[in-house]
């Protein structure tokens, strides 16, 4: 009603559940344009730092590909948080709605006492899929192209041909809970992710939900839905 985006509806639902700061992870070109729709006016409410996103923002020893303009992926976006992140935090994308409730329970969540020694404790919000069918959805499997169909829902492939899949389904919007230490994790994993890129590759991304797959299926981290 007064010119509000998505994020604002998010940071005010986070800010009522408990959270006390807001990251904001974009490019370092639009920061003017960005402090003007939206920076500037929750730098009002809360506490605000800027995380910069860049291609050439890489370890020791790797490059950019030349002809590369597609960013890195939700992997190195959190990796840019490196240095202004020493708490629990949770992960969001800018353009999706979430609702109150699930911020309010990654907070409850986050605000114990989680030992982080062994295996990185992570939580996740878990949705109902057939309550999320107004787009495309990704989740630890990174499903692409989810579609809603006259049976309920179904993964669109590449021939039209539509595979159906459990509309109640538990999926993921790419909300996380972390701690800290996980970015050191995502750290050692984006040089792992560099060193595995085929020659002149100038697509592949590093994506969050695919390396916590990894972490999982490595037994070093837990994923509380």
């Amino acid at each position: 009603p007064n010119g509000e985006i998505i994020m604002d509806y998010s940071i005010h639902d986070a800010l009522e559940a408990g959270f006390n700061k807001v990251v904001f992870i974009i490019r370092k070109d639009l920061e003017k344009d960005f402090k003007e729709v939206i920076g500037n006016r929750i730098s009002k409410i809360t506490e605000v730092e800027y995380a910069f996103q860049e291609l050439d923002d890489l370890p020791a020893g790797f490059a950019k590909p030349e002809g590369r303009t597609k960013p890195w992926g939700t992997g190195q976006a959190v990796l840019a948080c490196k240095g202004l992140v020493k708490e629990p935090f949770a992960v969001i994308n800018a353009d999706d709605y979430y609702g109150k409730d699930p911020f309010v329970k990654l907070h409850d969540y986050l605000v114990q006492e989680h030992d982080v020694d062994e295996v990185m404790p992570i939580s996740m919000a878990g949705f109902v899929l057939g309550n999320t069918l107004n787009g495309n959805l990704t989740g630890v499997n990174e499903t692409k192209n989810i579609v809603k169909t006259a049976e309920g829902a179904g993964v669109e492939k590449e021939d039209g041909t539509v595979d159906p899949i459990d509309k109640n389904s538990l999926v993921s919007m790419n909300m996380w809970g972390l701690q800290p230490e996980f970015i050191d994790l995502l750290e050692k994993g984006f040089v792992e992710f560099l060193s595995a890129q085929k020659e002149g590759d100038v697509k592949g991304e590093y994506l969050l939900p695919i390396y916590i797959d990894e972490l999982l299926h490595a037994g070093k981290a837990e994923v509380k839905v």
